[in-house]
C-alpha cells in the first residue's frame, strides 16, 4: 500500500529526511513515533502529495505520488492533528461541503454522508451545529471526512490528542472498526495509544528510521522475572550458577514478594523452572521480560 524508498527531504541547512525507507502492507495498523523534529510531520506531508522529496520515491497503492498526486490523494483519507471544521455549520452540511469539495458524484453523496455517520456513530448528532460538540465528537467529525470517500488508506495525526479518557478508547475503538476496510497509518506521541491500536511502529529519529518491527516482536526480550512467594536462601547464587546467566537483580514487587530479575542473551526460563523446582522455591511466577513501547522509546532516544 505504502513504499518510500531512499527519501530524502532538506529545508535549507536542515535535513528533515535522511535516506529514508519503508513499506506498510495493506490491511496494517502502523504507528508513526518520533520526538518533534524528528521528521514525522514531513513524511506524512510527503506521502499526502502535500510536499516533494528532495530524493527518492513514493508510492500509494502502486502509483507515483509526485506524477500522480490527484490519484493518490483520491486514495487517501487524512486527519490532521488540527482538523479544520466549519462551527457554525451543521455535521450533516459539513460532510456535504466536504463532499463538493472532493468533487464526489452528486448522485452517490447521500449515500456516503449516511455511511460516514453511521461508521462513526454520528447519525444521532448529523443536525447539531459542529461549535456545539464535544472535543471527542469533533474528532469524529473529522474522521467521517476522511472516511467520506472510502479511502484506501487513513492517515491519523494525532486523533486522540486532547481528549478525555472516555473519549480517547471511543476513538481508538472506532479507529480499530475503521481498519477492517482501510490501511492506517497512525502519528502520536501518545505511546500507550499506539501499543493499543497498532500492528507495528515505525520510529523516526533525526530523520531516519531507526526502528521498524511488529509490536510483538519489539517487546519481546530474552530476560526473565521470577517471583517468590515467600523469600529463600541462595536463589541469585543458584541462578547464577546457570549458564547464559549474564546478572540477576533482586527486588520486591509492588504487592511485596520477592522477585528477581535474570538477565540472558537467550531466553532461559525452562531452565529456571527445573531449578526452582529442585531447590523446592515457592514460586508465584515465572516469565519473559517485556519492555513497553515507552521504554523503547526512551533507549533509542537516550542513544540517538
Amino acid at each position: 500500500m505504502i513504499s518510500v524508498k531512499n527519501v530524502s527531504k532538506s529545508y535549507g541547512e536542515v535535513q528533515a529526511l535522511s535516506n529514508i525507507n519503508f513499506e506498510v502492507a495493506e490491511g496494517e495498523i502502523v504507528g508513526l513515533l518520533g520526538p518533534n523534529g524528528a521528521g514525522k510531520s514531513t513524511t506524512i506531508k510527503i506521502l499526502t502529495g502535500y510536499l516533494h522529496p528532495d530524493s527518492g520515491q513514493v508510492a500509494i497503492d502502486g502509483l507515483d505520488v509526485i506524477k500522480q498526486t490527484k490519484e493518490v490523494q483520491a486514495r487517501i483519507g487524512y486527519l490532521p492533528e488540527s482538523t479544520p471544521l466549519y462551527p457554525n455549520l451543521s455535521v450533516q452540511a459539513y460532510l456535504k461541503l466536504m463532499a463538493d469539495m472532493r468533487g464526489l458524484p452528486r448522485d452517490e453523496q447521500p449515500r456516503l454522508i449516511s455511511e460516514a455517520l453511521m461508521a462513526t456513530g454520528l447519525v444521532d448528532h448529523r443536525a447539531r451545529p459542529i461549535g456545539h460538540l464535544s472535543k471527542g465528537l469533533k474528532q469524529r467529525v473529522g474522521l467521517a471526512q476522511a472516511i467520506l470517500h472510502k479511502p484506501k488508506l487513513l492517515i491519523l495525526d494525532e486523533p486522540t490528542i486532547g481528549l478525555d479518557p472516555t473519549q480517547i478508547v471511543e476513538v481508538r475503538n472506532l479507529i480499530k472498526r475503521l481498519a477492517q476496510n482501510s490501511t492506517i497509518l497512525f502519528s502520536s506521541h501518545i505511546l500507550s495509544e499506539v501499543e493499543a491500536v497498532c500492528d507495528r511502529v515505525l520510529i523516526i529519529m533525526n530523520g531516519q528510521v531507526k526502528t521498524d518491527a511488529r509490536l510483538v516482536d519489539l517487546a519481546a526480550t530474552t530476560d526473565a522475572v521470577l517471583v517468590l512467594q515467600s523469600a529463600a536462601d541462595g536463589v541469585p547464587e543458584r541462578l547464577m550458577a546457570l549458564e547464559q546467566i549474564e546478572r540477576v537483580e533482586s527486588f520486591t514487587t509492588r504487592d511485596g514478594y520477592p522477585a528477581y530479575r535474570i538477565h540472558s542473551a537467550q531466553d532461559v526460563t525452562p531452565a529456571i523452572y527445573d531449578v526452582a523446582r529442585q531447590e523446592a522455591w515457592p514460586v508465584r511466577e515465572l516469565r519473559q521480560e517485556t519492555m513497553t513501547l515507552e521504554a523503547i522509546f526512551n533507549q533509542l532516544a537516550t542513544a540517538a
